[in-house]
Formats: structure tokens, C-alpha cells, sequence
């Protein structure tokens, strides 16, 4: 009888192992290394005076669709709640929570209000980038600060946080999602010609601008011809002079790269006017951080708007980060080094060992021969006739 009954359980734990499409166990040593750089993030985010929030996983869907979130609407994941009958949502984004935590529960708490965080995110679908659908995302918001120096201070503490965990040789591009708007307003670009600016502004393709006529066709082009480097990008957008809201926002940019030099001038800053994907609900400037052999970018942040229960709007700028990019960007995560205690090694020596940083593993019965015990269970030393030898 036993026979059949272990072939149930065995196909049962079989089928236990295979998970839905796009989720995947994290076993050691990548689980360690992935829990070190959360630590190592957030304590540099801490070490600035932000301080740590927690939002729960799951809210009413209807609190993650606000403002910027109806951006990520898609992506969520949707479930009912079996005692109120409303719809609820997985989070997809933190930053959305961030920003109902500012404008209801933080409301009244002194600005610039300054919050970290970190925790699981989940997603209906993966990417190719991204083909993970639960991941880490950490990150910082900065509300009510509607400053230059509130970029600048985001942007430097996202520097100084990815290079406390390792990740050496950064760049930065900088965006101004907001600017391709406000230049087809302008012109007064509407239906059909706007979503053909958009189009080949995004795909880059200059060709298809000569649908334009005249001074409207050169400004666009310009934008193309300005994605590069930082002083050479601000260069070619200042020559444009524009007027009013383009003018103002390229102008703000100018300063802030100016500002990036002073501060980190180590730092290779690139320009990038025509990119709005992934930046849609920016306010202003945002930016995005890459790494040297890194595949893609690292994390992003930029300017929003948090909107108030009464209406009002907040500027505010934030950065986050995605673990698993992290993880891609970093040498491959490496076994910890564990101290075999044989059977009858006292437990002050164990304390001692720990104190001194060690991990240990205690034998739970006499060993034949415990040096190959030990190489058995993965350890790379072992504590005889008090003292530490490799195995």
C-alpha cells in the first residue's frame, strides 16, 4: 500500500514545484544577497533622514487607480474582499502608495516630508526586460519640496545608495516628459498630427517628422538631434528660445545639470528630450540610472504631482529602484562560508564563533568522520581540537 501512496505524494510535490509563469523561488546564496542590498539601500536612504514606511500589499483598487496610478491600472493584479464586497488591487507601484500616505495619513506632517521604502510588488504580465512578475522595489520619496535642489538631492542619493551596494560606473539620463506636450501645444498640434509627433519622437524617426512644415518641423527635429550629451543636448534646446512653458522647463534643466556637475562631476549625464515611456505621469524632469554592462536601467525617479483629497496638487520627487536589476548588475551571488561544530564541541565555543562573525552548524549526532560531514553540509570549515581548519 505504501508504494502507490509515495507515488501520489511524489507527483503531488512535483506539480508543487512548478510555478505560474513569471514567479520563481529566490534559494540561497541570491535570497542573502538579495536581503544585503535591501539593507545596504535603505541604509542610505535612513542615513539622508528618511524615514521608513510600510504600506500594506493589497488596498481598495479604487486608492491605487488615483493620479498617477491609473498609469499602472493594467498591471494589477485584482481580487474581492469577501467582508466589504469592494474590489481590491495588488500593488503594482509603491510610489502610488507613497503618495496616498502623503496627501491623507502624512498630510499634516511637516515639509519637505522625506519617506522610504521597500517591499514586494506584483504585476499581471512581465516584460521583456522584466519578465518577473513579483519583484523588490525601494525606493524614497521627497513631497512638498518644489525646489531644483529636491532633484538634485534624489539624484545624488540615488548615486550614493547603488554605489554602497557595489554597483560602480554609473550614468544618468535625464528626461523632460512633459516638454513634447507642451511644444504640441504650442503649435497647436492636435488629433492626428500630434499622435504622429509622438509616434516618431519615440521611435526616433526623424523621417517621419516631414509631416511638419516650417518652424514647427525644426523644433521637433531638434529634439532629436539634442538626445546625447548633457551641455551639448541643453546646448541645442536653448537655441531653440522658446517661450512659456518649454522655455521655463528647459531652463529648469539647464540649472539642474549645472547643478549635477557641481555636486558629482564624475557622473556621466546624457540627455534625453524625446523619451516619455515609462515617465508618463512626470510633472518635469525625471531621469534614469544605468551602470556600466548593466542590461538596462538600473532604477528611475523624477517630479509628479500628488493630488489631495480637496483637489489641491503637491510637488513631489522620488526615486526607485528594482531589485532584480540590481541583482543582473552585480558579480553572481557567492556561497557563505559556514564552521562545521562536531558533536561535543562546547556551546561557548559556538557563542564565540558567532560573536566573531562565523556562521555555524551544530552536528545533532557523534560523527563518524566529520570533516566529510561537514563537506557534506556545505561548509567550508570545521571547528577541531579548538581550532579552525578548511575542509
Amino acid at each position: 500500500m505504501n508504494g502507490p501512496r509515495q507515488q501520489m505524494a511524489g507527483s503531488s510535490y512535483a506539480r508543487q514545484a512548478l510555478l505560474p509563469e513569471g514567479f520563481r523561488d529566490q534559494l540561497s546564496p541570491k535570497a542573502e544577497q538579495e536581503a544585503a542590498l535591501v539593507r545596504g539601500l535603505m541604509d542610505s536612504f535612513l542615513s539622508h533622514g528618511y524615514d521608513r514606511v510600510s504600506p500594506p500589499l493589497v488596498e481598495y483598487e479604487d486608492s491605487l487607480l488615483v493620479g498617477a496610478g491609473a498609469t499602472r491600472a493594467k498591471q494589477m493584479f485584482r481580487l474581492m474582499d469577501p467582508d466589504t464586497q469592494r474590489m481590491m488591487a495588488i500593488r503594482a507601484d509603491m510610489t502610488i502608495q507613497m503618495a496616498r500616505l502623503a496627501a491623507t495619513r502624512l498630510t499634516d506632517a511637516p515639509r519637505p516630508l522625506r519617506l522610504a521604502y521597500t517591499g514586494n510588488v506584483l504585476r499581471t504580465k512581465g516584460s521583456q526586460m522584466r519578465p518577473d512578475r513579483q519583484f523588490i522595489q525601494a525606493g524614497v520619496e521627497l513631497v512638498g519640496a518644489p525646489s531644483l535642489e529636491a532633484e538634485l538631492e534624489v539624484i545624488v542619493l540615488a548615486v550614493e545608495a547603488l554605489e554602497a551596494v557595489g554597483i560602480g560606473e554609473l550614468s544618468l539620463d535625464l528626461t523632460v516628459a512633459p516638454l513634447v506636450a507642451q511644444m504640441c501645444d504650442m503649435h497647436k498640434l492636435e488629433g492626428d498630427l500630434r499622435d504622429m509627433v509622438f509616434a516618431a519622437l519615440d521611435a526616433k524617426d526623424i523621417g517621419a517628422l516631414a509631416a511638419l512644415d516650417g518652424l514647427k518641423r525644426k523644433h521637433f527635429e531638434a529634439l532629436l538631434e539634442a538626445a546625447g550629451p548633457g551641455e551639448r543636448a541643453v546646448g541645442i534646446l536653448k537655441a531653440l528660445e522658446l517661450k512659456a512653458g518649454p522655455g521655463k522647463l528647459i531652463a529648469r534643466l539647464g540649472r539642474l545639470l549645472d547643478m549635477i556637475r557641481d555636486r558629482l562631476p564624475n557622473l556621466s549625464v546624457t540627455i534625453d528630450p524625446c523619451e516619455s515611456h515609462g515617465f508618463e505621469y512626470k510633472s518635469g524632469i525625471g531621469f534614469a540610472l544605468f551602470s556600466k554592462g548593466g542590461e538596462g536601467e538600473l532604477g528611475r525617479g523624477g517630479r509628479y504631482l500628488v493630488t489631495h483629497p480637496d483637489g489641491h496638487e503637491e510637488e513631489a520627487t522620488g526615486f526607485s529602484v528594482y531589485l532584480d536589476s540590481l541583482m543582473k548588475a552585480l558579480p553572481a551571488a557567492e556561497a557563505v562560508q559556514k564552521i562545521y561544530l562536531p558533536h561535543g564541541v562546547a556551546p561557548d565555543a559556538g557563542v564565540k564563533l558567532r560573536a566573531e562573525g562565523w556562521r555555524t552548524v551544530q552536528a545533532l549526532a557523534a560523527d563518524t568522520d566529520a570533516a566529510a560531514e561537514a563537506v557534506r553540509l556545505g561548509c567550508s570549515h570545521i571547528f577541531l581540537d579548538d581550532q579552525i581548519k578548511a575542509v
